[in-house]
């Protein structure tokens, strides 16, 4: 982590890490996509749920935490998972637009809901993003590396915390919900371009999808 006020690396003591919150969070994203029209899904409803489970399962049962020196190939898989439910719900959003914007009246309700279903998992898989690559990800942070963070969160400048606070996934989860409702960042800063560029897009797909059911349902009002 870096020191804010001076700009030099310093270890941080960290330890492993529960991959249990991430896990819980990748299965309402799992529920969410499969209880979605299968109208607004890519391919079979079931298709994604269960390539996903077949990635998550064995990874949360073989390395149910994420340690320093985690093999190449278990974080490899992690990222493909998070991947698989980002397309996954950026196809989805992609349909319910088409969908919105051309569908009838009668169908407004089934959308509006569909949207917030989707909006729910852009929070989740962004959040799954901003925990597994800030400081190179759970394993990086738990050897205590010294590469500079790609989020500066509130505890980073408090005296006396600094050194020994670090974030764990629910203060990803945090920022990521707060993104996507404010379309920016709230009280944590993105630091890096990677980081800003993941917010860019979390707030663009949040925004569309706020901005397109908000106009459907004046329509099924008026």
């Amino acid at each position: 982590m870096m020191s804010v006020a001076s700009g030099e690396p310093h270890p941080t003591r960290y330890t492993d890490e529960s991959r249990w919150p991430a896990t819980l969070a990748v299965v309402a994203a799992v529920v969410l996509y499969a209880r979605l029209p299968e109208r607004l899904t890519l391919g079979p409803g079931w298709l994604l749920p269960v390539l996903e489970a077949t990635v998550l399962l064995p990874l949360s049962i073989a390395v149910p935490r994420r340690r320093a020196g985690e093999e190449r190939l278990v974080r490899s898989a992690a990222i493909i998972l998070i991947a698989l439910v980002n397309v996954a719900n950026l196809v989805s959003l992609g349909l319910l637009i088409d969908a919105l914007l051309h569908g009838t009246k009668a169908e407004g309700t089934e959308l509006v809901f569909a949207a917030m279903q989707i909006w729910g998992t852009n929070v989740v898989v962004f959040a799954l993003w901003y925990w597994e690559l800030d400081r190179g990800g759970p394993p990086h942070r738990a050897a205590g590396a010294t590469r500079g963070p790609d989020f500066l969160f509130p505890q980073m400048n408090l005296a006396g915390h600094a050194d020994s606070w670090r974030p764990l996934f629910v203060d990803y989860l945090y920022v990521s919900f707060t993104n996507a409702l404010a379309f920016s960042p709230t009280d944590t800063m993105p630091l890096t371009p990677r980081a800003k560029l993941l917010m860019l897009v979390q707030s663009l797909a949040s925004m569309l999808t706020v901005a397109l059911v908000a106009a459907r349902a004046v329509n099924i009002l008026q």
